[in-house]
């Protein structure tokens, strides 16, 4: 077992902490939910980047490329100053939902570049522009251009011309779990000698100011034997520890407190009044004014300030120590590198234990940065919906009506961990469908992590009392797609490859708390109580004729493909796993028959509610579609062929007769259906013919290896699915067919159109929110989840079952084989073409030409239908991550 292996193991048996400290600090606590006190629940403008700088935030931090403990009581980043910005670049900035053409988007350039799972190494890499930095410009310009416009991005200003930038690279490395080594190297990369000021910052998350009775920590220079400026750092909850400084820089203090007169243009209510405030380092730097820091030496937040003259081509390194230990004399001694030096190699070595040793280089780099962007994703996620809907001792009441506001039915919410964020800027919250993909690459370097993950959101200070997940800060109470049963089942078959054993008991207490979940949704989401489910938006936002949250133009509702084939596989996920529970103990074969029936009659709805022309298969097209029933009970296709007829693949699982002669109880009731239920088995699983390996299948998609016609709904779906004019790209499967780019779905309700048309980037319509598109754009969760049907089916049927791929091309392969081509294809999107260039970065010259950049990656939200450019979120590590699992899979089966 490797080292970081063997650090993983102490830390899973509670031996030694080597997680308390992480990169745990949010890139954007500003303009979320967390901390918007205003009426209108318009958090973007509540809190607005301007505000960051000067007030103390309530619920967590922010900073670049920081880490803190797990309780975020202390925490460390860098802030930089260039000599010509008006403020310390302390933090990431970005526009807001309302001031982005295309909604939310980062405006800076900032790299995960490598990380172990217990993070004793980290390396990060944030590129800060020389000339100054163009905040009002990226907002006027993005505003101006509209939704049609491309956005306006940082490169498009020319502040990286002529290289005209530092590449800033911070590295971390513990000696022991609370002996944190902090290197920090400046390069210049431009064509004169620079002078940047390097300010490493250390302050205390401010929980004193709320009314809680907290005591108020404090930070204090002191003198130390080494002659180094040393900090002492006083928390009663992390005992005594001490901040190292190499050199002679000067110690700047202030308070993590409010500055009321920057940031509301009032002096502050006693008892709070300080001239040492949050910004006061900022104040002192960039304004000369010496009073803005405190003569004393104390304060609850400090830096060093590294004034460094940095020659074209040169880098100059700046080292710190965190640490518990009061007497390093020598902090700084051939210790400190020969600790870098050996973290760096047991990084090497943990990953190469991990990845296939035929993927090439390229891939390698690929995949090792989606681990270090997954791990790195850790957050610090502090939210208690009860204390924030009534707001704090300390502070101004919360306006009239709040307690009827967003998340009033959450009260019970009370989230202080740390968890996987979708992206730390654009996404600095926990989304519970995202959550769930994350877990599949995290299962990979860190099976305990993820499968936290998992437990964490079935738990009571989580789930409603009713069962519902909670969704997002934005709104707990949306719906998202139900696929937390399929990655607690996927974590648990990971870990048990791993280790030849899987763990039992988080497989039956996650299930435990999913029952409840599954019977809100029969109970909550089935309208008609004919087992065809209306979701809402289902994680699907703006694929749609209508926004499927809101009340419908039409009135009625929607019957739901996706929604209803969601609940299809929730059924199956959790059949499977009942039936591994039931190995142990036979109680389960019960709930595993509950299950297979609950399948059957979804099975039977989907196929079979409704006359011919309102059903949701519709026969004449063979694709599934959404159906809109009016209010006096007439029934319409909306016949948009988007990904929500293709999720209907996704209810696919196989009975291996092994397991089943192990489960005779079971097998019995089985075997009773098949003979006494004829009318459910009709066209919708698989379950009396045998496939390879006399294996079963159950499947909304049927087909039967004794007869593969051309009428079999997987043949159908296939057919548009593998067509590249419809779904297949050269990237993946598009969340909406080509189809419509030149049939756009246009649907009238009292003379107002509503249309669906093929958009493979932004999205062009607003239906849902700033920049939610999957007007067909290449998402990695759904295709991911493709990609595992395919497999599913291919066990069942085997290499003799073979389709055209691409559509009408002439060349058979069997769904083993699609799979994998949908696979590369995916892996396409990030890989180095025969010119060095990847798709992922589309016309972006910088990215494509310059050594500088080339091999970085950026993990985006989605990627365009067409050419694969990245789009939407660029840190979206969450779900994107999946290429991680999508490598490592590819480079197994050429083993």
């Amino acid at each position: 077992m490797n080292l970081e292996s063997q650090r993983l193991a102490a830390a899973r048996d509670q031996q030694v902490p080597w997680k308390r400290w992480g990169p745990y600090l949010s890139e954007r606590q500003w303009g979320t939910v967390r901390e918007d006190y205003s009426a209108g629940g318009t958090a973007w403008d509540d809190f607005p980047h301007e505000q960051s700088r000067s007030r103390a935030y309530r619920w967590g931090e922010d900073g670049i490329l920081g880490i803190s403990d797990a309780q975020q009581q202390l925490c460390f980043a860098i802030a930089l100053w260039n000599g010509k910005d008006p403020i310390l670049k302390e933090r990431i900035f970005g526009l807001t939902g309302n001031q982005g053409n295309h909604g939310e988007d980062v405006k800076e350039y900032y790299f995960y570049l490598d990380s172990t799972p217990t993070h004793s190494y980290m390396k990060g890499l944030y590129k800060y522009p020389q000339a100054t930095f163009p905040y009002a410009w990226l907002k006027q310009e993005n505003q101006q251009r509209g939704r049609a416009g491309m956005e306006f991005e940082l490169l498009d200003t020319g502040v990286f011309d002529q290289q005209r930038y530092y590449d800033v690279q911070v590295e971390y490395a513990k000696a022991t779990s609370d002996d944190i080594l902090i290197r920090i190297s400046v390069t210049n990369h431009g064509p004169e000698t620079q002078t940047l000021q390097l300010l490493p910052t250390l302050w205390l998350r401010n929980t004193w100011a709320w009314g809680d009775s907290v005591q108020k920590p404090n930070l204090q220079s002191i003198s130390h034997p080494s002659g180094l400026p040393v900090v002492q750092i006083k928390q009663a909850d992390l005992g005594d520890r001490w901040l190292y400084c190499d050199g002679t820089a000067p110690l700047l203090f202030t308070d993590n407190e409010t500055n009321f007169q920057q940031a509301f243009g009032s002096p502050a209510p006693a008892p709070n009044a300080t001239p040492y405030v949050k910004d006061g380092i900022n104040q002192y730097v960039v304004h000369q004014n010496n009073s803005a820091v405190n003569p004393h030496q104390t304060g609850t937040k400090v830096a060093a300030q590294y004034v460094l003259e940095v020659a074209s081509g040169a880098t100059r390194v700046v080292q710190l120590r965190l640490s518990d230990r009061p007497n390093l004399t020598t902090p700084f001694d051939s210790e400190f590198t020969q600790v870098f030096q050996q973290r760096m190699t047991e990084a090497d070595e943990f990953y190469a234990t991990l990845q296939p040793a035929n993927v090439n280089a390229d891939l390698a780099n690929i995949q090792r940065q989606a681990f270090a962007g997954m791990l790195w994703s850790k957050q610090y996620y502090h939210y208690n919906v009860a204390t924030w809907l009534q707001g704090d001792a300390h502070q101004p009441a919360p306006p009239a009506g709040r307690d009827q506001g967003r998340n009033r039915q959450w009260r019970h919410l009370e989230a202080a961990e740390i968890i996987s964020m979708p992206d730390k800027w654009e996404y600095p919250w926990f989304a519970a469908w995202d959550l769930a993909f994350h877990a599949l690459p995290l299962a990979l370097v860190d099976a305990e992590f993820a499968k936290h993950q998992l437990d964490i959101m079935t738990r009571e200070w989580y789930m409603h009392p009713n069962g519902q997940l909670p969704a997002y800060e934005w709104a707990f109470g949306d719906v998202n797609p139900p696929v937390h049963a399929w990655a607690t089942w996927r974590v648990y078959q990971i870990e048990k490859k791993q280790r030849g054993k899987g763990d039992r008991q988080f497989l039956e207490r996650v299930f435990q708390k999913l029952l409840l979940n599954f019977t809100w949704w029969v109970n909550r989401k089935d309208a008609g109580g004919n087992n065809v489910f209306e979701g809402g938006f289902l994680g699907l936002d703006n694929i749609g004729v209508f926004d499927r949250s809101a009340p419908l133009p039409t009135g009625g509702h929607i019957e739901q493909a996706d929604g209803t084939s969601w609940m299809a596989m929730y059924s199956l996920n959790m059949l499977t796993i009942a039936l591994e529970l039931a190995q142990a103990n036979p109680v389960y074969e019960d709930m595993a028959t509950k299950f297979f029936e609950h399948f059957l009659y979804i099975a039977d709805a989907m196929n079979h509610i409704g006359d011919d022309q309102a059903q949701l298969w519709d026969e004449g097209d063979g694709f599934f579609y959404d159906v809109l029933q009016f209010p006096n009970g007439d029934r319409q296709r909306l016949k948009v062929r988007s990904m929500v007829g293709l999720i209907p693949l996704f209810a696919v699982t196989t009975l291996e007769p092994e397991l089943l002669r192990k489960l005779p109880q079971f097998q019995e009731r089985l075997e009773w259906f098949i003979a006494n239920r004829t009318e459910l088995k009709r066209n919708v699983a698989c379950m009396e013919t045998r496939g390879v390996g006399a294996r079963r299948m159950l499947a909304l998609c049927y087909v039967t290896p004794d007869r593969w016609v051309e009428a079999d709904k997987l043949r159908l779906i296939l057919a548009k699915l593998l067509d590249e004019t419809e779904f297949l790209s050269d990237y993946g499967i598009r969340a909406l067919s080509r189809y419509h780019a030149e049939h756009p779905y246009i649907f009238e309700v009292n003379g107002q159109p509503h249309r669906v048309d093929y958009a493979p980037a932004e999205s062009n319509s607003a239906l849902f929110g700033g920049n939610s598109n999957w007007r067909g754009p290449i998402w990695f969760p759904v295709n991911y989840l493709l990609i595992e049907s395919l497999q599913k089916f291919h066990h069942y049927l085997g290499d003799d079952f073979q389709v055209e791929c691409p559509t009408g091309s002439g060349h058979m392969m069997h769904l083993g084989e699609v799979a994998a081509e949908i696979s590369r294809r995916l892996m396409k999107i990030f890989m180095q073409d025969a010119t060095a260039k990847r798709p992922l970065y589309g016309g972006i010259e910088a990215f494509q030409t310059d050594t500088h950049w080339q091999d970085l990656i950026l993990f985006h939200e989605y990627f365009h239908g067409d050419n694969g450019a990245g789009i939407g979120a660029n840190h979206q590590t969450g779900w994107t991550g999946l290429i991680a699992k999508l490598i490592q899979q590819s480079g197994e089966s050429m083993s």
